[in-house]
């Protein structure tokens, strides 16, 4: 197991799990410090996602680019949104699970964007039907506002700014993909650190705190005042195809990544990582081929790799042999173009 780097290189890019976890952050300029007060816990176990969606600890180490590790470092120093930009399948979205999984910061809270996306579905949501249908068995002598935080449940990006006393890790997934004014709306949002929830601040008067839900499993927090403000800014890895253009005042905010494709040595680590040694399967060979097949097709995604590599390692384990099926079809059909127009 790796330590977090002191100073500078807080994130190291190994994908280990760090021997002794992220215990400070490095101070932040004096204009991204924030006032949040009220520490709320995160849970430690993120139930597997971490290994499922990197690998787990048998590769002897992943192979960073150096450019990545210093713009993640650069990120947590600065309290800025990561923008990662790159083809579909080259790692973009594992970079989350990999800063959150060395540093030790619990469960990756994960907003995947869509075209119908607006940016209250990540902060709250508020069940105002089915607090009324409550409300019919409600005893009268319970006040009307005493249950309203069992219906308010706070987004991925809602929880991220809850006051913890380490940052969490928010993947923004695709956010190319969600309606234009989207970016924009982030704006305040990633300025100010923090939100109001309209339902609690009319009560805050008569109910100063009040229990929430959050995107945690079972989750749960104290909402002071109606307000949302962190303590510390999340590490945000805001995650995009290309598909469309960010405006200037969003781009201006956001520190960039571009992700190149996996070369042989990132690949044959990314298999480590989920194979171990994949017995009886010849590793360089598959891994030759795929990249071969790859620059024809204008790029193939990394997971389509690890299919192939899966099935040959099943075939290994059967006592099957590669030949006793149509390999080359078959092989052909898992590592298809991801454009329609090479098909």
């Amino acid at each position: 197991m790796s330590t977090h780097g002191n100073g500078w290189q807080v994130y190291q890019g190994t994908g280990q799990v760090v021997s002794s976890p992220l215990n400070k952050v490095p101070e932040p300029p004096p204009w991204r410090r924030f006032t949040g007060s009220g520490v709320v816990f995160r849970p430690d176990d993120d139930g597997g996602e971490g290994d499922r969606r990197v690998g787990g600890l048998r590769a002897a180490g992943r192979k960073p680019h150096p450019r990545e590790v210093a713009m993640v470092n650069a990120a947590i120093h600065l309290r800025r949104p990561l923008l990662v930009t790159g083809n579909p399948g080259t790692g973009k979205s594992s970079l989350a699970y990999l800063v959150s999984r060395e540093l030790g910061l619990g469960p990756v809270l994960r907003w995947p964007v869509t075209s119908r996306t607006v940016l209250k579905d990540g902060l709250y949501l508020y069940d105002a039907i089915g607090r009324v249908q409550a409300a019919a068995d409600r005893s009268p002598e319970i006040g009307a506002d005493s249950d309203l935080g069992d219906y308010i449940h706070l987004g991925p990006l809602g929880t991220a700014l809850l006051p913890f006393e380490l940052p969490r890790v928010l993947l923004i997934d695709e956010l190319d993909k969600g309606d234009i004014d989207l970016p924009n709306d982030l704006l305040n949002v990633f300025e100010e650190g923090e939100y109001d929830i309209p339902e609690l601040v009319r009560f805050a008067a008569r109910q100063p705190e009040m229990p929430v839900l959050t995107a945690d499993r079972g989750g749960s927090a104290v909402v002071r005042e109606g307000v949302v403000r962190c303590h510390e800014f999340p590490i945000v890895i805001i995650t995009s195809n290309g598909e469309r253009e960010f405006p200037p005042a969003f781009l201006r905010r956001c520190l960039r990544l571009h992700v190149d494709p996996p070369d042989f040595d990132q690949l044959e680590s990314m298999v480590a990582a989920h194979f171990g040694e994949a017995d009886g399967v010849d590793l360089a060979l598959l891994i030759t081929d795929f990249l071969e097949r790859s620059g024809q097709l204008g790029g193939l995604a990394s997971d389509q790799l690890l299919n192939a590599v899966h099935l040959a390692a099943q075939l290994a384990t059967s006592g099957s042999r590669q030949r006793d099926v149509d390999w080359s079809d078959l092989v052909k059909a898992i590592w298809h173009p991801l454009s329609a127009e090479l098909e």
